[in-house]
């Protein structure tokens, strides 16, 4: 992976090289930011930068045979650690040394793509992916051992927030006492999941969203997008280049999450004024309950986007209006019942139910009792007067 193939983040670019050309490498790092802004693509980089002792800025200049093992994702002294789960071949104890072809095959194909797209790649998007203590216990065993090539052992954990606490405990003393020349990348959306004894001893670096140039130009560039397309998917993609990819190709979920939503507010609404409403939203609650966690997880994020552009157009703000329905429901219509009296409340019980399903709540009774507020919420009236 060469810098040129990062899409932007030119400033941490320069960070990463110069810090490698001065000699100062710090031993654990950590990168935060989406999917779609580069954090894993941009490890890679980094790594290839590193083990193959390139120079002035890029992926360069080095040694051609390590260069080369970068392509495949094969060079023996860069690990990587991921979130996996149990599969129709792995039983029991899954750690990602049982997927190294698939996680090989789903970085190549696309390294902006997210943990639901992983574990859809694995075929089991039902189930939450996790780094375990088997996991940590790989880890450690990885770098303990010396470089195949003489320099740095590198290792990346892509989606870290996802270790849970036994796995945290047992990386803690490796992050705290490291082996010579070992570099521990540890990647993340979620900041504030990380533990703090492990975060406070890492370098970490924020990666802002891509602007809208800067994604227009890669797919234009990577893709043979039509250049006024290439910008209004751009827009719409709120800097991630994995959500303007799916745009791009109409295989995203934002359809299927707006029929799923369209139902439920109609419903939800109705509510107040006729009571077998509720069996509807009781019904609708079991659909999505049959559903994966992480589906569901991800369609309670997509409703938080939903209600703040609804919020966005009621009160003016067209320009930061990037989402358009593509059913026959009217977000102007829709936009009036979302107002400074109720958001708030509205964010708080869906960030709410997102993480009661994440740490496997009955999601039936979860997603039913977040309807029923709803249907109180969206009565609410505003405390503005037109």
């Amino acid at each position: 992976m060469l810098f040129k193939d990062v899409i932007g983040q030119e400033f941490i670019k320069k960070h990463l090289t110069a810090s490698v050309d001065a000699g100062r490498i710090a031993h654990a790092q950590l990168f935060v930011g989406d999917a779609g802004s580069g954090t894993l693509p941009m490890a890679i980089a980094y790594a290839q930068y590193i083990l193959c002792q390139n120079k002035g800025g890029e992926n360069t200049q080095g040694i051609d045979h390590c260069n080369i093992k970068f392509n495949q994702l094969a060079h023996p002294d860069l690990h990587f650690a991921y979130p996996v789960t149990t599969t129709p071949s792995v039983k029991s104890h899954p750690v990602s040394s049982h997927f190294a072809v698939e996680w090989r095959e789903f970085v190549q194909k696309n390294p902006y793509a997210n943990l639901f797209e992983w574990l859809q790649h694995l075929g089991v998007e039902k189930k939450q992916g996790r780094i375990g203590v088997d996991e940590a216990l790989d880890i450690n065993k990885a770098l303990a051992l010396k470089a195949y090539e003489g320099g740095y052992k590198i290792m990346i954990i892509w989606m870290a927030d996802k270790m849970n606490t036994p796995a945290s405990n047992k990386l803690l003393k490796l992050i705290e006492e490291p082996p010579t020349k070992t570099l521990l990348l540890l990647i993340t959306n979620n900041e504030d999941n990380i533990i703090d004894t492990i975060k406070s001893r890492c370098q970490v670096l924020h990666f802002p969203k891509l602007n809208e140039a800067q994604i227009a130009k890669a797919l234009i560039e990577k893709h043979d997008c039509e250049k006024a397309l290439a910008h209004t998917l751009a827009h719409q993609s709120q800097g991630n280049y994995n959500r303007a990819l799916h745009l791009l190709k109409h295989d995203g979920d934002d359809l299927l999450f707006e029929e799923w939503f369209v139902t439920w507010v109609r419903t939800a609404f109705k509510a107040k004024g006729r009571k077998e409403a509720i069996l509807e939203l009781i019904s609708w609650s079991q659909t999505i309950a049959k559903t994966g966690r992480e589906t569901q997880k991800k369609f309670l994020g997509y409703c938080v986007r939903f209600f703040r552009q609804a919020l966005l157009l009621h009160y003016g703000v067209s320009d930061l209006v990037y989402y358009k329905p593509e059913t026959e429901f009217s977000l102007e219509k829709f936009a009036p019942f979302v107002h400074e009296n109720n958001i708030t409340a509205i964010v708080k019980e869906l960030e709410d139910a997102s993480y009661h399903i994440e740490r496997n709540g009955n999601a039936k009774i979860i997603l039913t009792d977040l309807s029923i507020k709803l249907t109180r919420l969206l009565h609410r009236k505003s405390n503005v007067i037109n």
